[in-house]
């Protein structure tokens, strides 16, 4: 099965030929959060089953992806190395050439961008299944037993605080890895499973940070997709990173307006949508002079680069104002969520 990893992601795009003293502290710092606090390998000096499993099948396919049976040898002399040994030599591991470690550092996030991508995945699971857990108490009289018998372990409020407490515990390493990631001088954040470059510390603070927290429900999944490709093709240089931001900003736009019913089933593009949210019946969402702009912006941006150029020029935009096209529709996104 085909795995997306940073490595092949931007395997054309220069992250850092030195390997140096913070490149090193990186590895061992971002091993110890995914063995220790992500998926903790022992728990009270015993070694946790799952964690072994999650570990092994997050190392198994970032070895498939690389080409190699293990990330490192499976064996020591005779002994057999555990998964945590095995992760331990391939992210502490040196590059041959410290002065050409590229592709060397590339694959080391990758693990740290599948076991993140993992624990994010687990943690959706649980999110998903906590109002059926919930139910299932109730339906099973197992509820009103704790309460009654005063056991934590069978009570709503148990389960519900061990939910708020997994998410929180997610959150608080998300934030270590970024920092990490800063400390170690690489030009990346993690997010919603992926590691991709972002290179302006007040822009990432002001805008992706709080972009991110704000899409994370399910129902703005299309955003997600979109905004995800247009920082893609943005950083490799491919075409229409624009156009998908702004594809981003439009699917936000039609799903604010439905769940404002705003919408009257005769829109037939973004500016109809736009025009419903700064009306009576979208609840005055945007003002006149937002609603221009926003307008402004499909026509200049997002229509240019949607449709063919004909017998003119093509629009082209350079890396800059990518940029621009992907944090403005961010800051858009991320303002009109804040609204609701």
């Amino acid at each position: 099965m085909l795995t997306d990893i940073f490595a092949e992601r931007y395997y054309n795009t220069p992250l850092s030929k030195l390997y140096d003293e913070r490149k090193r502290r990186f590895m061992v710092q971002s091993c110890r959060i995914i063995t220790e606090q992500l998926f903790p390998y022992y728990i009270s000096g015993d070694e946790s089953k799952h964690a072994r499993e999650l570990l092994e099948a997050i190392s198994n396919k970032l070895s498939m992806e690389l080409g190699t049976d293990y990330l490192s040898p499976l064996y020591t002399l005779t002994h057999r190395n555990s998964p945590l040994q095995i992760i331990r030599a391939f992210m502490q591991a040196v590059p041959v050439d410290y002065a050409d470690a590229d592709e060397f550092i590339k694959q080391r996030i990758s693990f740290v961008e599948l076991a993140f991508r993992e624990a994010e995945a687990q943690v959706e699971v649980a999110n998903a299944h906590l109002p059926k857990r919930l139910e299932a108490q109730r339906n099973g009289n197992v509820n009103s037993l704790g309460r009654s018998l005063r056991v934590p372990g069978l009570s709503d409020e148990y389960f519900i605080a061990a939910n708020k407490q997994q998410n929180e515990s997610l959150r608080e390493n998300v934030y270590e890895i970024n920092e990490r990631f800063r400390q170690a001088a690489f030009p990346l954040t993690y997010h919603n499973g992926f590691v991709q470059f972002s290179d302006d510390a007040f822009i990432n603070e002001q805008v992706k940070q709080p972009f991110w927290q704000a899409i994370a429900d399910p129902k703005w999944e299309n955003v997600e997709t979109d905004i995800l490709e247009a920082i893609d093709r943005r950083d490799n240089r491919r075409p229409e990173a624009a156009l998908s931001a702004a594809k981003a900003l439009e699917s936000a736009i039609k799903i604010i307006a439905h769940d404002r019913n705003a919408t009257t089933g005769k829109e037939r593009g973004a500016v109809n949508f736009i025009e419903a949210l700064a009306v009576d019946r979208g609840g005055n969402l945007i003002a006149t002079w937002e609603a221009n702009v926003l307008k402004n912006f499909f026509g200049e941006v997002r229509n240019k680069l949607g449709h063919g150029a004909g017998p003119i020029e093509a629009t082209v935009l350079s890396k800059e104002q990518d940029d621009w096209a992907i944090e403005t529709c961010m800051s858009w996104i991320k303002s009109l969520i804040s609204r609701l």
